[in-house]
């Protein structure tokens, strides 16, 4: 592609590399410049004009876009019309974005001209949002390179997992101290969670605060979920703790307890056959995004999710502080029972 300054006489075909009215005649940044007009600048006196020249080989930026947009877009995903070199992806579903993050840095190290960007990886959509654009720097690019780029990406490297698990069980474990509106409002706030996802609560379980209460619930709870949450009246402090403990006498087994992500330090990944079962941090209790909805919504799509996915949170991990706790981080002991 050539990009310059050309006499407007010369100009017909090529691409306005800027915007230009004068004397009834307007041509549009990045617009195909007609003879017609050309011959009416010209007239008046605008004598020359910086255009973009396509050569042989060069792919204009609304093709190159489309082109790459289609070549990338996976399952549950549609691509918009491009427009000025752009090509947009949305979310055909409600789900989980999957983002072969490899495939998108090899894309963008091919040229300069060729940029693409992402929503994060497993970041929750609902149908219609925009995930992805892929924007043609110049007016056109080699079709060379728009080739190198497709060919670096996997097929997909963007897709949507949907949501899967419709029936959530919870479990909320009582103590002296634990009052019922705030039994409540936890369930009202998972509901509220769940409500994009198309999820609902489908089992509620109060149970004292031991292993074998835990255990009888998690049973009944497996037959009709395919997802179960404990809220205990005490945050998990270790692994021999009634929420572990209960999860092992009904036959189950725990993944990891903990997770670099606060709030949410003292979340549990566990299962009960192919149930999962987590074991809620007492953030989850608020509506606020914490840890808990990184965990829920991957399984809620079907997603599997392992020790070294969680150990992997970390970066990006730190998501608020919360000056109203007892013991905020900012200072003091750094420990927080409610993580």
């Amino acid at each position: 592609m050539k990009f310059g300054r050309v006499a407007t006489r010369e100009a017909a075909g090529r691409i306005a590399a800027h915007g230009v009215r004068t004397d009834g005649v307007t041509l549009r940044k990045g617009q195909r410049i007609e003879a017609a007009d050309a011959l009416r600048l010209d007239q008046a006196g605008h004598h020359a004009l910086v255009a973009a020249t396509l050569e042989p080989g060069d792919v204009g930026e609304d093709e190159a876009a489309a082109d790459l947009a289609e070549r990338i877009a996976g399952a549950n995903l549609r691509c918009a019309p491009p427009f000025t070199g752009r090509c947009n992806i949305h979310s055909g579903v409600a789900g989980v974005l999957l983002v072969e993050r490899g495939a998108v840095d090899a894309i963008n190290g091919v040229d300069e001209a060729i940029t693409l960007a992402t929503l994060p990886p497993f970041k929750p959509v609902v149908p219609g949002e925009m995930v992805a654009t892929v924007k043609i720097i110049p007016y056109a690019v080699p079709r060379e390179s728009l080739a190198r780029a497709s060919s670096v990406a996997p097929d997909p490297a963007l897709s949507i997992a949907p949501y899967r698990r419709r029936r959530v069980g919870v479990i909320s474990t009582m103590l002296p101290g634990l009052k019922e509106a705030t039994v409540a409002k936890t369930l009202r706030v998972l509901a509220q969670r769940l409500e994009p996802t198309g999820a609902a609560i489908a089992a509620d379980f109060r149970t004292a605060h031991d292993a074998a209460s835990v255990a009888e619930a998690l049973q009944e709870a497996r037959a009709a979920c395919d997802l179960v949450v404990i809220f205990g009246a005490s945050a998990i402090a270790d692994r021999r703790d009634v929420i572990p403990m209960g999860i092992e006498a009904a036959g189950g087994q725990v993944d990891h307890l903990g997770m670099p992500v606060d709030p949410g330090n003292l979340l549990l990944l566990g299962r009960l056959g192919d149930v999962p079962v987590i074991g809620a941090p007492g953030c989850a209790r608020s509506p606020k995004e914490n840890g808990f909805d990184w965990v829920l919504h991957r399984l809620l799509a079907g997603l599997a999710v392992t020790r070294s996915d969680v150990t992997a949170l970390g970066v990006g991990g730190l998501l608020m502080e919360i000056v109203s706790r007892p013991q905020p981080r900012s200072g003091g002991d750094p420990a927080d029972e409610d993580a």
